[in-house]
């Protein structure tokens, strides 16, 4: 059902909330590097001029501005209000203007079948409850309507960097792992029942100037890795800096670096 308040961050995401808002306005150079693959899942959309659309989990704004540019009214909403404030700062004047909330992407406040089209970008895949967002992308999708999910792989240059930093964290994994969102048959299995579902799979391809810089890059914008980096002590913190200067090490092309990192498209038309 939909929820009476539009700031209602689920308790068990309000960890995740703080994590991925430290980066506040630098975040948006995290999407940047990534922003053919957030083209991709725009251009899938192809929302129709006028069509209402939600991005879900919008981060800086990227996908919110990318539906817009296609002539949907775009709603947005992401759990973090350091996020918020700087897509709305990024957005200033764009038209058409786009509807930012904050609001958890498990508990979205507003009315089933609101909308024509839905999308999330290496978003809702970070949702604590699975389940429960695969429910609430489904309520709020009309019927004949279409989502667009891009997610990252549970294999390649992601769950391996993931890794790495889940080596230096020391602490569980998720009950959930986001990255099972890269799974076909996961998707099918969450969102089956309600989508037909056709998938594609991309790989983003991301320039930096040297391991210096994509550390740098990282440690302004990057919640996870800001959060681990500022949780170590000084030698954790040389160690962490010496295997992600490893790990990328191996992205290394005579221009500097060429990180590719393999995603999947999910494309979904509500029955």
């Amino acid at each position: 059902m939909p929820h009476d308040s539009d700031t209602c961050i689920l308790e068990h995401n309000r960890p995740s909330a703080v994590m991925w808002g430290a980066g506040g306005r630098s975040y948006d150079q995290v999407s940047f590097a990534i922003s053919d693959a957030l083209a991709h899942a725009a251009q899938r959309l192809a929302p129709a001029p006028g069509a209402r659309a939600l991005d879900c989990a919008t981060g800086t704004g990227w996908t919110a501005r990318n539906v817009a540019r296609m002539g949907a009214s775009v709603s947005a909403i992401d759990i973090a209000p350091e996020l918020l404030a700087a897509a709305k700062e990024l957005s200033k004047g764009f038209t058409p203007q786009i509807d930012y909330r904050l609001a958890d992407v498990e508990a979205l406040p507003f009315a089933d079948a609101a909308f024509d089209n839905v999308i999330s970008t290496f978003g809702v895949m970070f949702a604590g409850d699975h389940r429960r967002a695969a429910g609430e992308l489904s309520r709020v999708c009309k019927t004949g309507g279409r989502m667009v999910l891009a997610t990252w792989t549970p294999d390649g240059a992601v769950a391996e960097f993931f890794g790495l930093i889940g080596a230096h964290s020391k602490e569980p994994p998720p009950p959930q792992s986001p990255l099972s969102w890269g799974d076909p048959d996961y998707l099918r299995a969450l969102f089956g029942g309600a989508f037909d579902l056709q998938f594609e799979s991309g790989v983003n391809n991301a320039y930096h100037k040297s391991e210096d810089a994509i550390w740098q890059w990282y440690l302004d914008g990057f919640g996870p890795l800001r959060a681990l980096h500022a949780r170590l002590d000084s030698a954790g913190r040389s160690a962490l800096r010496r295997d992600v200067d490893a790990y990328h090490a191996h992205y290394r092309v005579p221009a500097g670096l060429l990180v590719k990192r393999d995603y999947l498209v999910t494309i979904g038309t509500r029955r």
